[in-house]
């Protein structure tokens, strides 16, 4: 059974070098000291911040500087480009009119990550 996703939540993106955190903005009033999150919870630097490097050559920006680097991977900075919602998400339970957030739910990022929810108590430290 998937649970229900809050502010706060720990992310990791598939080619970040850093977990990141969801922000949710408190637009959807539920009975819970902290705001819950839905798919539409999917702005990237408002609900999804950076993963402090990214190291994949569908971003630009990496592809330009590891060009640059005679062909060596170079990580860039991660500006999060995330375009549609979370998917799936709860589809049967609904918040502000769109299925609620759910940890088993992924976000693609326009150049080429998986963003998925880690488990609470799950270590954040990650290596590239």
């Amino acid at each position: 059974m998937a649970n229900a996703v809050c502010m706060g939540a720990m992310l990791k993106c598939s080619f970040g070098v850093a977990p990141s955190s969801l922000v949710v903005l408190p637009l959807h009033r539920v009975m819970s000291p902290v705001p819950v999150a839905n798919i539409m919870d999917s702005k990237p630097m408002v609900n999804i911040l950076p993963f402090g490097l990214c190291q994949s050559l569908a971003n630009p920006m990496v592809a330009a500087a590891t060009a640059a680097a005679m062909g060596v991977l170079t990580p860039m900075p991660c500006i999060p480009n995330t375009p549609a919602p979370w998917i799936v998400g709860a589809p049967t339970v609904m918040l502000g009119n769109m299925p609620i957030l759910n940890n088993s739910a992924k976000l693609m990022c326009m150049w080429a990550g998986v963003i998925e929810i880690l488990p609470p108590g799950v270590p954040t430290v990650m290596t590239p």
